[in-house]
């Protein structure tokens, strides 16, 4: 049986596709698929810092203990907290800078620039600076606010557990609206320009433009935006570890892991944890998927 010209091309481009992507699996695999392999592994020993090498084998013990632990569902709580506060306001926030920046106005390129600003500094650097400016001895928020009578008494931002979980949501905002403001704005300019053109000749108000033609055309890339926004949102760390200073209280499950591993010496415990959030985020991702594959097909 012959194959058809058509068929073999086909084939050849799928081959040539995969040499192409070789190189990048393989370097995935090194480096993430062996660490992913391990910590799996020891979340099923009781492994130690010390003594990393002779581990037993213990089974679910670890993820029994880990769904009987208190702190360990107060991480959970705080973490879809996190994530199902900031993600919304991200993707409000963005929307709207990136309709202001795709606009033609003198100045924009610049704009645009000091915009991704906060994007681009290092999570662990801005995550100091809002927990000297949120501290509530020398903290200059503090100062503003109370010369400007807002309030009488310095407020603890970062000390009380749950003004520290509203203070994270908002740096989080501050943080990573300009990421999801990039790629709305993306998906803004890959529209038909013409609709809003012929829009605006007709004096269609833009609150209508919006509802009846940037919204509709915008769905899938706000779906897959929020996607990538919440996987992050939800293994969010060094944010969280900084500003509360690694209070239990206000702990997510990355952080609960972490003091597990490190703090407490427990590797088969603090990978258990670890194991729980990889399985639940990689859940997430396809959940998301699964529900919105017609409209992720749009964008084909």
């Amino acid at each position: 049986m012959k194959i058809s010209p058509i068929r073999r091309k086909v084939k050849k481009s799928s081959l040539s596709n995969w040499l192409f992507l070789a190189p990048c699996l393989i370097a995935l695999v090194m480096c993430a698929g062996w660490p992913l392999l391990r910590t799996v592994f020891f979340s099923f020993t009781d492994a130690t810092l010390d003594n990393m090498q002779k581990t037993n084998f213990i089974g679910i013990n670890n993820f029994v203990t880990l769904a009987r632990d208190q702190e360990w569902w107060r991480a959970v709580l705080n973490t879809f907290i996190i994530a199902a506060i900031s993600v919304p306001m991200e993707t409000f926030f963005g929307m709207i800078i990136a309709l202001i920046l795709h606009r033609n106005f003198k100045g924009r390129g610049l704009m645009r620039a000091i915009v991704l600003i906060p994007w681009t500094i290092p999570t662990i650097v801005s995550a100091r600076i809002w927990a000297w400016m949120l501290n509530d001895v020398y903290g200059i928020i503090n100062e503003l606010l109370m010369k400007a009578s807002i309030i009488d008494t310095p407020v603890p931002w970062i000390a009380s557990n749950n003004l520290s979980i509203i203070s994270i949501i908002l740096v989080d905002v501050w943080k990573t609206t300009p990421y999801m403001a990039l790629l709305l704005l993306a998906g803004l300019q890959s529209l038909p320009q013409d609709c809003f053109e012929a829009a605006e000749v007709d004096g269609v108000p833009f609150d209508k433009t919006f509802l009846k033609i940037i919204f509709p055309l915008m769905k899938p890339t706000i779906i897959v935006a929020m996607i990538f926004r919440t996987l992050d949102a939800v293994r969010i760390f060094d944010l969280v570890y900084i500003l509360s200073s690694g209070n239990s209280a206000n702990a997510t499950m990355s952080v609960y892991a972490r003091r597990h591993l490190v703090d407490y010496n427990d590797v088969g415990y603090g990978s258990a944890a670890a194991t729980v959030l990889l399985f639940l985020i990689a859940f997430l991702g396809i959940i998301y998927i699964t529900f919105n594959k017609r409209k992720l097909q749009s964008l084909d």
